[in-house]
């Protein structure tokens, strides 16, 4: 039978995280304020929609001929010291990301699917938190339940813009990405 799984207590550097991280048999693990959070099972739903929409990136980076690379999710975002998050995908510009490493170097886009166990923490702490990394353009939240995709975006003012589309062309500038909305739930 299967253990359940622990999470350390306290607080950890994110280079502690990580060598705690690699040591899990199993399990997903994001690192908050210091704190470990153990992430929850995916349905099928959500694996669906992460795969279109990783599908969705890579065609748009292809076919714009962009020095970017779309990534799944498992590639990190780091925020501070004490804060790295696992995105459901990311689109990282410039240098790609070392066969070794762990985090995203340069993520211009973060997408999470959201779901009803996550939506809180999605729409709220991970907003604020990606948009503290100063390469971050875009802020991606897919809500496949109602077909609605939350478009948050840097608009060079210092302050956030947001956009709610559930058809038609998205763009995402920079770096200069045009995908169908329709592509990102799987349709």
């Amino acid at each position: 039978m299967d253990q359940a799984l622990t999470v350390p207590p306290g607080r950890m550097s994110r280079a502690e995280f990580y060598r705690w991280a690699a040591e899990q048999p199993r399990g997903r693990f994001e690192l908050v304020a210091g704190r470990v959070v153990a992430m929850s099972p995916e349905r099928g739903a959500h694996l669906r929609a992460k795969a279109a929409i990783w599908r969705a990136l890579a065609d748009a980076i292809a076919a714009a001929g962009l020095p970017c690379q779309a990534l799944p999710d498992g590639a990190t975002v780091e925020v501070d010291d004490d804060t790295a998050h696992d995105p459901d995908a990311t689109v990282n510009c410039g240098a790609p990301m070392a066969d070794d490493a762990i985090a995203a170097p340069n993520p211009v886009v973060v997408v999470e699917v959201l779901s009803p166990g996550t939506r809180a923490v999605d729409t709220g702490a991970k907003l604020t938190d990606y948009f503290r990394v100063p390469s971050v353009q875009h802020y991606l939240m897919v809500r496949t339940d109602r077909r609605v995709l939350v478009h948050h975006r840097r608009n060079g003012m210092g302050g956030i813009d947001t956009a709610l589309l559930s058809a038609g062309e998205l763009r995402l500038n920079p770096p200069g990405l045009t995908l169908s909305v329709e592509a990102l739930f799987g349709a």
